[in-house]
């Protein structure tokens, strides 16, 4: 999808940014929940975290996987009950792809859970760490493939809604 029919499109341009700011965050919580469970000293995950305006490494490193499953999740729920629902009527055709989305939603749901789970069990040990670092690696790989189809299957129907076609 090019970025200029993103831009011409207000829900389009609107999902690309929140998937672009989920893979952002998700990124940055990667890595340095990567970079804990290699025993990076706290000192680096501290400076990572600052970045982000961070207290405490292991709590802000916490409280931020835990924010981003929230917003995840909403997002989805959004999607579900508003966005999926308009493409239903307006892509009759999308029914069967929609309804794949909706089921790999439940499927991140339950990544999220694992993550969250790690997150707010986390402590100052490797094992605690690697688990934190498993966990978002399992969700980055299911959750950017869902992205990125998401935005590839739902390009050009919500680029039809806003010309009318």
């Amino acid at each position: 999808m090019k970025r200029a029919q993103a831009s011409n499109n207000p829900l389009l341009a609107e999902l690309k940014a929140v998937h672009d700011m989920l893979r952002r965050d998700l990124a940055t919580c990667r890595e340095l929940a990567t970079a804990a469970a290699n025993g990076a000293p706290p000192a680096q995950v501290r400076a990572g975290l600052n970045q982000v305006r961070s207290k405490g490494p292991l709590l802000q490193l916490r409280a931020n996987c835990v924010q981003h499953c929230h917003a995840l999740r909403s997002h989805h729920e959004g999607e579900d009950a508003g966005l999926f629902q308009s493409v239903r009527r307006s892509a009759p055709d999308l029914r069967a792809t929609v309804d794949q989305l909706q089921a790999e939603h439940q499927v991140v749901s339950d990544l999220l859970d694992q993550v969250e789970g790690a997150a707010r069990g986390l402590e100052n040990s490797l094992a605690s760490r690697t688990r934190l670092a498993d966990a978002l690696n399992t969700l980055s790989v299911r959750l950017l493939a869902h992205l990125d189809f998401e935005e590839k299957v739902l390009g050009p129907a919500l680029l039809a809604m806003k010309s009318g076609r």
